[in-house]
């Protein structure tokens, strides 16, 4: 099992459908109540490429693509068009838009996170497959420089200081991303004739912890 570090072709992904699972267990109680918990911490997401498939060279760019993973074997990236940015779909990528840490005059690297928020409540999510060239990180308001103050390993979203940030001091990023995903299927049928016709294979693809 392994990944590449390749991105699922972006103008097949555009127009796919998909989001964010949870898995949760409901115990309903005699007395009507429920008990709810899950073993998830984070959400895994789930697309289908299939339905973006809109003529003969995407399928022969799915299969191409789909055989160079070996099937289910290889993760590779994802782009989500509904969620690969730090900050709003509509927003440039700014370095203030995610708090990821506050310095502690030892910690020298730091995990690239999203943080989701709704009322008093909200969820946050390591990003593990920044997109390069993105990446822009702030330390106490102050955006710093790439290769002069910090480097980013795009494999494992991880920021690393060259000295580490002063006790107390808001480390921010902004960023784009990929999602670390496999195919989710060993096969995939395609009819010529009924593609034509409007059909489109099934190309289930799922989200992988890395």
């Amino acid at each position: 099992m392994g990944f590449h570090e390749v991105r699922f072709p972006a103008n097949l992904s555009f127009g796919s459908v998909g989001g964010p699972e949870r898995l949760t267990d409901v115990v309903t109680l005699a007395n009507g109540f429920e008990e709810r918990n899950t073993p998830w911490q984070h959400s895994r997401r789930r697309y289908d490429a299939g339905v973006a498939m809109r003529g003969l060279d995407d399928i022969e760019a799915l299969i191409a693509f789909f055989e160079a993973r070996r099937g289910q074997i290889h993760g590779f990236r994802w782009k989500d068009w509904a969620d690969y940015k730090s900050g709003g779909a509509l927003l440039d990528v700014a370095y203030e838009d995610q708090i990821i840490a506050f310095g502690d005059d030892v910690t020298p690297g730091f995990q690239l996170m999203k943080t989701y928020r709704s009322g008093q409540h909200e969820y946050a999510r390591p990003i593990s497959k920044p997109v390069r060239g993105t990446v822009r990180i702030g330390i106490g308001g102050d955006e710093q420089k790439e290769g002069v103050h910090y480097e980013v390993d795009t494999s494992t979203g991880i920021v690393t200081f060259n000295h580490p940030p002063n006790a107390g001091e808001r480390i921010t990023a902004g960023f784009e991303f990929d999602v670390p995903v496999r195919f989710d299927t060993d096969r995939i049928m395609v009819s010529v004739a009924s593609f034509q016709a409007g059909d489109v294979p099934n190309v289930p693809v799922v989200e992988i912890r890395v």
